[in-house]
């Protein structure tokens, strides 16, 4: 029997054969990252957020990722448009609900998201997961509140999973990767990454591509995530001891040379 380890390395050879085309209707404090992390994993990112051609690029993609970072009435109604076309399309949609817990409007937005497009995986942070989860938040910010890290990562990715039957990746020092009844634990990864802006937003964009790539949410699930990981130890062992710049840029360098067998030999995955 395949181990989920190799059904990623599988699913990795076929995204850049694929080369699967992502709609992305993100933030533009990372969109360039965004972009460039899914040029380098094999895939093809078009940002657009328009909604005079939004759901006409949806029906041409492999897969809609849809990031809440940078929120303005003119995206949601685009997000929404979206994230319906790709479900009357069975395309995949991978939501990240950026800093849900901080504001009214992306707590409201969030909801209305859930409650209007049916989400093929979610990936947040704990303090995210926790909001779309039904628990008190105190969100700081884009990022996971050391308050909410009180909460158990496994029993909030399954909840999330179970109420919008979906696919739930919460990360953190440890990843969590759920469908509500199996759990995968995700340990790749290395401090530094919180220091870059945007992993959090690429690592839901790699979620897309290998959702694009394939039929099976939870193993692009754990694939995406479990990429980023990897990518960000080798990073840091190319250039986490020069500065931050070198170990931004080593970031897409290692998604560019990531391949089945660096996958099989590095990825630290638990089954519950």
């Amino acid at each position: 029997m395949n181990t989920i380890r190799e059904y990623i390395a599988s699913y990795l050879t076929e995204l850049k054969i694929k080369a699967p085309l992502v709609h992305c209707i993100t933030n533009y404090v990372t969109v360039n990252d965004v972009a460039n992390a899914l040029l380098a994993i094999g895939a093809s990112p078009i940002m657009a957020d328009d909604i005079n051609e939004t759901e006409e690029i949806t029906a041409i993609s492999s897969a809609l990722v849809i990031n809440i970072g940078t929120l303005n009435q003119r995206t949601i109604e685009s997000m929404i448009l979206s994230g319906k076309k790709a479900n009357a399309l069975g395309i995949p949609v991978v939501f990240d609900p950026v800093g849900a817990g901080a504001s009214k409007l992306r707590n409201d937005t969030t909801m209305e998201i859930l409650e209007q497009v049916k989400i093929a995986v979610l990936r947040g942070n704990l303090s995210e997961a926790s909001f779309v989860a039904g628990l008190e938040v105190s969100t700081k910010g884009v990022d996971s509140s050391e308050a909410d890290e009180i909460n158990d990562s496994i029993a909030v990715a399954k909840a999330v999973a179970k109420d919008f039957h979906c696919v739930a990746a919460v990360t953190g020092a440890t990843d969590i990767i759920s469908d509500g009844e199996r759990v995968v634990n995700v340990s790749n990864g290395c401090k530094t990454l919180s220091k870059v802006t945007g992993t959090g937003c690429m690592a839901t964009a790699l979620v897309g591509a290998f959702a694009g790539a394939g039929t099976d949410n939870f193993t692009a699930a754990v694939g995406g995530v479990a990429s980023m990981g990897i990518a960000g130890e080798i990073a840091f062992s190319k250039a986490g001891n020069t500065a931050m710049g070198s170990f931004h840029i080593a970031i897409i360098d290692a998604l560019s040379n990531l391949n089945g067998e660096i996958i099989s030999r590095m990825a630290k995955l638990y089954e519950e």
